[in-house]
């Protein structure tokens, strides 16, 4: 089973998990306290954007590196078993919690309109991690992460803002980011300047892989190849979903060797 899960992963560069008692006993657990989060008014203040429609929600829930809070059940069941077998478990990130509400996006003051327009046409496409923390904007690897693990919240249609990726796209963005390091010494990698390349690499992704969209329900869950282009579809007209929104948990536990563990492939 972990085989054919296996060849399908390295294949596309993503899977979905089937529902698991064991994710829905963590949901159980998790959901009263991304409630919480959301009407938190520190939280609010620091984490609504995109013109009230997105809450951004990083770190929002204090779990431990197995996904415990407090006397909660840890994150088990069949994900856990295959990253296990396919990359080794690395200690999980507190989650973020991730809200879209009716309307998502609209225009931000944390945006430009170029940005804006990214989101709105581009599904703000994206690899976790990249950051434009360089002088003039230029992106580099800020946060190095394993690979990106997706549980949702709450029960919603599919055209409630699902996750979007580009099938495939890992090959593509993880061929270019190795070419953009070639000759880079290691400590100087977490600097190193990569936007010219990313940016390439996704317009080749655009142009050679299709847009597909990602629907899960509570006690379903997904993985990601860290690699794998991917983004939120904007909220469509007569979307079904409860008054707290669309909400999805994420995962993106650091690699413990930095840019040289994640340029590194399984």
């Amino acid at each position: 089973m972990v085989g054919t899960l296996r060849a399908k992963f390295d294949r596309q560069g993503w899977i979905t998990f089937p529902y698991d008692e064991a994710i829905a006993r963590w949901v159980e657990q998790v959901y009263p306290l991304a409630l919480e989060a959301r009407r938190d008014p520190e939280q609010i203040a620091t984490w609504l954007r995109s013109g009230g429609t997105w809450f951004v929600g990083v770190n929002a829930i204090d779990n431990d590196g197995q996904g415990r809070v407090g006397e909660g059940p840890a994150l088990t069941g069949s994900l856990r078993a295959f990253i296990d077998a396919r990359f080794g478990w690395h200690d999980l990130d507190r989650a973020q919690v991730s809200i879209t509400y009716p309307g998502y996006p609209q225009p931000d003051p944390h945006e430009t309109e170029a940005g804006f327009r990214y989101r709105r046409d581009r599904d703000a496409a994206h690899l976790d991690g990249l950051k434009p923390e360089l002088p003039g904007g230029g992106r580099c690897v800020a946060e190095a992460h394993a690979y990106v693990i997706g549980i949702p919240l709450t029960r919603t249609d599919d055209r409630a803002s699902p996750l979007v990726l580009w099938p495939g796209s890992h090959l593509i963005m993880s061929k270019a980011m190795q070419e953009a390091f070639t000759g880079v010494p290691a400590d100087q990698m977490r600097r190193h300047d990569i936007t010219k390349a990313y940016q390439a690499a996704r317009r080749d992704v655009f142009e050679t892989c299709p847009r597909i969209t990602v629907h899960a329900l509570p006690g379903e869950a997904y993985l990601l190849d860290r690699f794998t282009l991917h983004g939120v579809a904007p909220w469509q007209d007569g979307a079904e979903a409860p008054a707290e929104g669309r909400m999805i948990a994420y995962f993106r536990p650091d690699m413990p060797g930095g840019v040289s563990d994640w340029l590194t492939l399984p």
